[in-house]
């Protein structure tokens, strides 16, 4: 076994050494401790933020050029170390080994786009109503933001978050989820190596209720927030009584529509990817999965026998295709969900037992669920877990209204082979992302990211969109 790391918290560019009461043990194997962890106060977050407005003026004062070169030699770090990290990765979060290595990689893209964005942060020159004034906007950096980012993704969404918000000249105080600070402090370690100031990028780790005085602290001008509805309530009233900018990510409950037309080999390989890979611990997992009464039986019958077949292990088992939960609590929530599922009427057509594996882990067998409907708690509520329910409809208009019909509204698919519905689904579907003849979940880093309704609130995420969140517009007269 690999020895355990010694985690600590970065402010003002120096590890801070704490006490360390807790463990965060292997998800693939129980046995072996990934990490000892430090547990952050008011103290650590006070000192983070006062760092971090420190640094402000001369990050934000500093030329593009200096950002982008920083953030580059990052993104190499990122890309040159990613198997090492991925194996962290996999480790300390469960994914398997191949998805552990592409999402490190994925986050040194995303910190290579963000140091082109840099230099791209565009103003306008506009003419004025008034002869001799010269009018003109620009976009400055904000401030300081407080990063709280979610265990299912845990380099790969606080680079989607922190590359922006550096990039355009803010200054950072991030907290990791609980599950998974190994890789937020590798993180802060590279951009540090990278060459980043002191101040600019500080991590603390703790509990939520670190988040919550992120929150509530007025040296912090927005926060950006991954993680459930019921916390992100908390953080958008929070930000509302101080006026502070907030960006909010809150999960889904996300629709794939399988036609009558679909290819049937199409639908079953998009059902497998977007239900069940990464052991389906994304927000944007296909969970709900919507079959046209014509294609139902024979689409549920092959779907079936290729969730059966899913080989469940350790992590870092080369054969392995669905590794753990991340959490004891998320297994047992998996499988009580399976159990309100068969409670209502739902029918087993594959997995539901205990997987054997031969090391002690969190391990849930993927499951699928036919004879549910809409209306049933397993297709109204975010299970986060290897399990998906399939609901029969009699027609397209069916199955857009069962697609519809939920609080949730972040990514959605339809699998067919006509272009007409496929553009009718893209125009009504209401969902902030809209897949054809692909999995509900993967996105490229180039492109915004976010939902409708109760999923997402603020400004999108990602790509082109992120200027939107972390600059803000100042217009310019000058009279000549």
């Amino acid at each position: 076994m690999t020895a355990p790391l010694n985690l600590c918290h970065w402010i003002n560019g120096k590890r801070v050494e704490a006490d360390r009461p807790s463990v965060r043990t292997n998800p693939s194997d129980t046995n072996e401790v990934v990490a000892h962890l430090p547990q952050a106060g008011p103290a650590e977050v006070e000192a983070a933020v006062t760092a971090a407005r420190d640094a402000f003026d001369g990050w934000s004062g500093a030329s593009p050029e200096v950002r982008a070169d920083i953030l580059d030699r990052a993104a190499a770090l990122l890309l040159e170390r990613r198997e090492t990290l991925g194996r962290l990765l996999s480790r300390e979060e469960g994914k398997t080994l191949a998805e552990g290595i592409g999402e490190v990689a994925r986050a040194g893209r995303v910190f290579r786009y963000f140091a082109g964005e840099a230099l791209r942060l565009h103003g306008q020159t506009v003419a004025s109503v008034r002869p001799g004034v010269e009018a003109g906007t620009r976009r400055e950096a904000v401030g300081v933001f407080g990063l709280i980012t979610p265990w299912n993704f845990p380099v790969a969404i606080p680079a989607w978050k922190a590359a922006p918000a550096l990039a355009f000249g803010n200054t950072v105080v991030m907290k990791p989820a609980g599950p998974t600070p190994a890789m937020a402090e590798a993180l802060a370690a590279i951009l540090h190596e990278a060459g980043l100031p002191d101040g600019v990028f500080n991590l603390v780790i703790g509990r939520g209720d670190v988040g919550q005085a992120m929150v509530d602290h007025a040296g912090i001008d927005g926060i950006s927030f991954t993680g459930s509805q019921s916390v992100g309530e908390g953080v958008a009233l929070g930000c509302a009584r101080r006026q502070a900018r907030v960006q909010m990510e809150m999960g889904g409950k996300n629709p794939l529509v399988i036609l009558n037309d679909a290819d049937l080999d199409r639908a079953v390989e998009v059902a497998l990817d977007g239900a069940f890979m990464s052991t389906g611990q994304r927000c944007t997992a296909s969970s709900r999965l919507i079959v046209e009464d014509g294609i139902h039986d024979r689409f549920v019958a092959a779907l079936a026998e290729r969730v059966s077949a899913l080989k469940v292990g350790h992590a870092l088992e080369p054969d392995t295709q669905i590794g753990p939960a991340v959490t004891e609590a998320q297994q047992q929530g998996d499988e009580r969900y399976i159990e309100i599922a068969t409670g209502e009427g739902g029918r087993i057509v594959a997995g539901g037992g205990k997987p054997q594996v031969p090391t002690p882990g969190w391990y849930v067998q993927p499951t699928l669920i036919a004879d549910t409907t809409a209306e049933m708690r397993i297709n109204r509520e975010e299970v986060f877990g290897p399990v998906a329910s399939v609901i029969r409809v009699a027609d397209f208009e069916a199955a857009l209204a069962v697609a519809n019909g939920t609080e949730f509204g972040l990514s959605a698919g339809v699998v067919t082979q006509s272009l007409k519905s496929a553009r009718e689904f893209q125009r009504r579907a209401r969902a902030g992302m809209v897949m054809v003849n692909l999995a509900t979940a993967g996105v490229d880093y180039h492109l915004p990211f976010g939902g409708t309704k109760k999923s997402s609130y603020g400004p999108r995420e990602q790509g082109f969109a992120a200027q939107e969140f972390y600059t803000q517009v100042k217009t310019t007269y000058t009279w000549v």
